[in-house]
């Protein structure tokens, strides 16, 4: 029951096609395809943030690292 040919996929593209019209077919393609350009960008620039975050968190824990070490070695030269 849940096997489908070409043939029955076809008849069903042909219904489906003469209920809903070529043109509203096409309008309703190109706004499932902005949509799932929307949700890709949407995406990609959460995962750009966190890359931003994470390599900005980076970054503070090793200068805040290379501050401490600073005075403890004027400490030592002075010494």
């Amino acid at each position: 029951m849940g096997n489908m040919g070409i043939w029955q996929l076809l008849i069903i593209a042909v219904i489906v096609i003469l209920l809903f019209g070529t043109k509203k077919l096409r309008s309703l393609g190109g706004d499932l395809g902005g949509a799932v350009k929307g949700f890709k960008n949407a995406m990609s620039s959460e995962d750009e943030k966190k890359a931003l975050e994470e390599n900005s968190s980076d970054v503070a824990k090793t200068s805040a690292a290379a501050t401490e070490k600073k005075p403890e070695s004027k400490d030592k030269e002075q010494a």
